[in-house]
């Protein structure tokens, strides 16, 4: 198991690149089933869950070429229905391979899915969205089957908003038979690129973004060559890790209506940010200034996954900040760990803790819990007095591209051993 020993004190300053969003790559990726074509895609993030999704697609007879940041996949040979239940244990996100599948074969078998441990995440809503569009599915011993004769188009109703199901239905309706429309869709930016991708290959999808969408499904669907929008969580986290750090942070590639709900709470903790052209520039505060409260909500919401690194930015305020989590119901482990560190965090519920800022956090040895849990350690360490040890960094890498050789390149002091 890997580990990163960061020396803290240095600033994060400099110009960040950063390539795409792990949550559009991966969609879009299971998405190339569809066309039975080759997809050029660009800008893809070297990541631990991309080359998961790579030994997916490559298991069901696709054909695949990854270099620099370029994807190339070639889905016109699929010959196997059933996903190994390997790959699907080690990332939740798999599910997304479902609509897809069900869209390209009358027949398909996919495991439960696995991934972080931060809550429970039901799949009902993917599986009635499906069934909605003609899908008979089956469970036994923890595998789904689902099977089809045709995919007819449906009224899609959400009782409640689901990024991976919303996409679930967006791959499985496109292709089916007549209109499907989609109500209490998730607007999340990485909906959008999935739809933008989808109609550069001939599909015909709208409202992608709003809380509905409408697509109108075809026969065929062609060649395509797309790039992936910029991880705006990769891009808060970075920008969390100068603020936390008294550093200057230019992004070269930044979406404005992306980045809002991110640069709103970090404006609040006193930074100054300016968008240019292409991207942005970040002044850190001279002092941390404390957010009454911080809550997690669909786009465009504060984004859920910007909770734990929000709140090792926290840990170092003036005062006293709230955050209440609404997403998902197991997501303040990285508490204890920042605990561990000095930090001043009280959990009141499941659901809402508090963090009184402190003078100053110090080096330790501390676990990482999950993805973005992990990455809040890896700010507060950046900040911390000492020397800090985090250990099963695994789930860090599953989301940030060689995040240590990032940060270096930004001054921080940070090996992998």
């Amino acid at each position: 198991m890997s580990k990163y020993i960061i020396h803290g004190g240095n600033k994060i300053e400099g110009t960040l690149k950063i390539r795409g969003a792990k949550n559009a790559i991966l969609p879009i990726m299971a998405a190339t089933i569809l066309n039975e074509n080759k997809s050029i895609i660009h800008n893809v993030p070297s990541i631990a869950d991309v080359f998961i999704m790579i030994k997916i697609l490559e298991s069901i007879g696709c054909k695949i070429e990854y270099s620099e940041d370029t994807l190339i996949i070639e889905s016109s040979g699929i010959n196997f229905h059933k996903i190994d239940e390997e790959y699907v244990r080690k990332m939740r996100s798999s599910i997304i391979i479902m609509g897809a599948m069900i869209g390209r074969l009358e027949h398909i078998e996919i495991s439960h899915p696995g991934g972080c441990a931060i809550g429970a995440r039901p799949i009902d809503l993917h599986l009635k969205a499906l069934e909605s569009l003609g899908v008979t599915i089956e469970e036994e011993d923890g595998v789904i089957s689902c099977y089809r004769e045709y995919l007819k188009g449906n009224d899609i109703r959400f009782e409640k908003t689901s990024v991976g199901a919303t996409e679930n239905a967006m791959l499985a309706a496109v292709k089916s038979k007549g209109v499907t429309r989609i109500y209490n869709a998730a607007k999340e930016p990485e909906i959008e690129d999935l739809q933008n991708f989808l109609n550069a290959m001939g599909a015909k999808v709208k409202g992608a973004g709003t809380g509905y969408i409408e697509i109108e499904g075809v026969e065929k669907l062609g060649e395509v060559e797309y790039s992936v929008i910029p991880d705006r969580i990769a891009i808060g986290t970075y920008m969390v890790a100068s603020a936390i750090t008294g550093g200057r942070l230019e992004v070269e590639k930044a979406i404005r209506p992306h980045m809002e709900p991110i640069s709103n709470i970090l404006r609040m903790a006193g930074c100054e940010i300016e968008y240019t052209t292409t991207g942005l520039n970040l002044l850190s505060p001279k002092t941390i200034k404390a957010v009454d409260l911080i809550k997690t909500l669909p786009h465009p919401g504060f984004p859920t996954d910007m909770q734990s690194q929000m709140m090792a930015l926290m840990t170092l305020s003036d005062g006293l900040s709230v955050f209440f989590e609404t997403i998902f119901e197991n997501r303040f482990m990285h508490c204890k760990e920042l605990m561990n560190m000095g930090a001043d965090i009280r959990l009141i519920t499941d659901k809402i803790c508090e963090v009184r800022g402190v003078d100053a956090i110090y080096g330790a040895k501390v676990k990482s819990t999950d993805l973005r849990g992990g990455a809040s350690l890896v700010l507060a360490a950046l900040a911390a007095k000492g020397e800090s040890e985090i250990s099963d960094v695994y789930h860090i890498e599953r989301g940030y591209e060689n995040i240590e050789n990032v940060l270096r390149n930004l001054g921080a002091d940070i090996r992998k051993i």
